[in-house]
């Protein structure tokens, strides 16, 4: 069994919204007084949820609340969630870059962290100074630290900065020195937040696949914050999603990354369903009556990850009875309106019939290896039958967001190619 590597035990992080340290003076001598009678900090027991959405209320905030969580040694683990659920603020904690309110964290040894473009670095010093400042911090000798120096300097390929002041440095050349040396001054624990984003599309693939020997040859424990959804699924054995401050699911990768992609889908309480829009045309002897998006595993979804297999769910409605050749199709738009794909059941030799009146069908298209790229689409549908239109909602359907995914299945993410609309693949012989 393996040994518990990293220990979070009820860990909460509370912060005062709108003023820089714990509040006004008056609080601090609340707090003082209750420390020397032996009481717990009054300002615990207060505080909102952290949902960035929501209008505050009160002067706190719970930046985290009540995290429990075990890391097993060389366990690499995601941790994944929307912007402001708390994932940063974790991994600053784990660093020991700030405290907890509550709880307490238990973490075997070494930890080396990359959690900002330019974190431990300091500005005046070398490129080379820098490396051996970091490593004395993490308690390494100066003899250990040389014989790395010349792996992390390669690795990095700043070998031309390396001896000018890192205030000289772009993002990218401080992100690239940053992450070498956290990656090779042998931690058992290395941290990383989204700050690999900042990268070329090639250090990202090289540093994702340093941490990969990292965990797998050397045994080291790797947490991982990214929206790179295709990184995090390539990399991870385990993920962790949080949603407002909170731990919101803990499992295997594949089973986390589908319940985030299933956090924004709409309520059916929430909208009025298509059946009941009245903003339509054609007979109505056939209608759309619901629409909504399932993952492989069956989870409703609103978020797709490229290169993941999706299914487009339809629920028709037949509004009379002995329907035949119903031909049903859809449309992908961006966020103009403009038309960026259209299928007919038609095009497949592929047709529908529905015998009962006040019948529902529910009709299933799967789309292996999703390929667009826009930021979010939305779904326009037709129904017809035997050239004559029964349904056209003039109202969309639904929508999605996509998010970056292993498209082509090699362990990696692409987001240099998302400036284009669609990935292709291609076959190459030489």
């Amino acid at each position: 069994m393996s040994e518990i590597a990293i220990k979070f035990e009820n860990i909460s992080k509370q912060y005062r919204l709108g003023v820089v340290g714990t509040g006004t003076i008056k609080d601090d001598i609340n707090r003082w007084w209750h420390t020397v009678r032996g009481k717990e900090d009054p300002y615990l027991k207060i505080g909102e949820v952290n949902d960035r959405s929501a209008k505050a209320n009160g002067k706190y905030v719970w930046a985290l609340k009540d995290i429990t969580f075990d890391v097993k040694q060389g366990d690499v683990v995601g941790i994944i969630g929307r912007n402001g659920a708390g994932k940063s603020t974790l991994l600053k904690l784990l660093s020991r870059v700030t405290t907890p309110s509550t709880g307490y964290i238990k973490a075997k040894g070494r930890i080396a962290s990359l959690l900002e473009v330019g974190t431990g670095f300091h500005p005046e010093l070398t490129g080379r100074e820098n490396i051996y400042m970091n490593g004395s911090i993490m308690g390494m000798t100066k003899a250990e630290i040389n014989r790395k120096l010349d792996e992390i300097i390669a690795f990095a390929g700043v070998e031309k900065y390396i001896d000018t002041p890192s205030k000289r440095y772009s993002s990218g050349m401080t992100v690239r020195l940053g992450f070498a040396i956290a990656a090779h001054l042998e931690p058992e624990i290395l941290v990383v937040d989204e700050v690999l984003a900042v990268g070329d599309a090639e250090f990202q693939k090289k540093a994702i696949g340093k941490m990969q020997d990292v965990s797998t040859s050397e045994g080291r424990t790797v947490l991982f914050v990214s929206h790179n959804m295709g990184a995090v699924k390539s990399l991870c054995n385990s993920g962790i999603l949080l949603k407002n401050g909170m731990i919101d699911y803990m499992g295997n990768i594949n089973d986390t990354l589908d319940h985030y992609l299933s956090l924004n889908t709409i309520k059916e309480e929430e909208s009025e369903k298509i059946e009941f829009s009245t903003n339509r045309s054609g007979t109505g002897e056939v209608i759309f009556a619901d629409f909504y998006i399932e993952s492989n595993s069956g989870i409703k979804i609103d978020t797709i990850a490229t290169g993941e297999d999706v299914f487009l769910v339809f629920v028709l409605k037949a509004n009379k009875s002995n329907i035949k050749n119903i031909d049903l199709g859809f449309s992908f738009h961006d966020q103009y309106d403009d038309n960026l794909t259209n299928l007919y059941s038609s095009y497949q030799n592929k047709t529908f019939s529905l015998k009962k009146e006040n019948e529902y069908h529910t009709i299933k298209c799967k789309i292996s290896n999703f390929s667009l790229t826009t930021n979010k689409i939305t779904v326009r549908g037709l129904i017809r039958s035997n050239g004559e239109i029964l349904d056209w909602p003039q109202d969309i359907l639904g929508s999605m967001y996509i998010e970056y995914g292993d498209y082509y299945k090699t362990g990696q993410s692409r987001s240099d190619n998302f400036n284009a609309k669609y990935l292709i693949k291609g076959t190459w012989v030489d």
